[in-house]
């Protein structure tokens, strides 16, 4: 092999590998969500459910679990008020999670569910939930926040238990850079 021969090889393996890279980023996040979001792999729930009126099924109970973690960067501390509880399917249920900044800065959060059994994520409809805006907690402020959820009546009888998981992250850069774009473009429009 020659040197250009080596050149030729290496930028067709660079070429590649900065292809895959940008398909791993950039394609694979979105098929991911839409696969998990028909198929309820993954456990990932939906967003808001319009409720309408359905009958309670009085003669059946299942276990909510609630789990709430934070990422590693995320500071704040968070939980659940309660760890568990037993629900008729049709009845909508109201809960509370907690969550404090005990930093010295204001910060924002964004909790992402996550819900086990996979199977059990068609079924499981919150109709409010904080999961669907991000939380901004000054520095030293407490919240409680609100979840309202349905557990559909057409779930699964061997589906007796369902775990509601929530991890939280720290968006403040995030949120920061949107609105200093935002105004950046605001100010070359004016």
């Amino acid at each position: 092999m020659t040197w250009s021969d080596n050149s030729k090889t290496a930028a067709k393996l660079l070429t590649f590998a900065a292809g895959m890279l940008g398909f791993a980023l950039f394609v694979m996040p979105p098929l991911y969500d839409a696969f998990c979001e028909i198929t309820g792999l993954n456990g990932k729930t939906g967003g808001r459910y319009e409720a309408v009126p359905a009958a309670v099924d009085q003669e059946r109970l299942v276990k909510v679990q609630f789990v709430a973690t934070h990422n590693e960067n995320m500071p704040w501390s968070f939980r659940p008020d309660v760890l568990e509880m037993r629900v008729h399917p049709g009845q909508a249920v109201d809960t509370v999670f907690h969550a404090s900044n005990p930093t010295g800065r204001d910060m924002v959060g964004q909790a992402i569910p996550s819900l086990v059994p996979s199977k059990a994520a068609a079924y499981f409809h919150k109709t409010e939930c904080f999961c669907f805006n991000q939380q901004a907690l000054a520095a030293g402020e407490a919240a409680e926040l609100s979840l309202r959820f349905i557990v559909d009546p057409d779930l699964p009888r061997s589906v007796n238990t369902i775990t509601l998981s929530y991890t939280l992250f720290d968006v403040t850069e995030r949120v920061a850079n949107k609105t200093d774009n935002k105004n950046t473009d605001s100010e070359r429009e004016g």
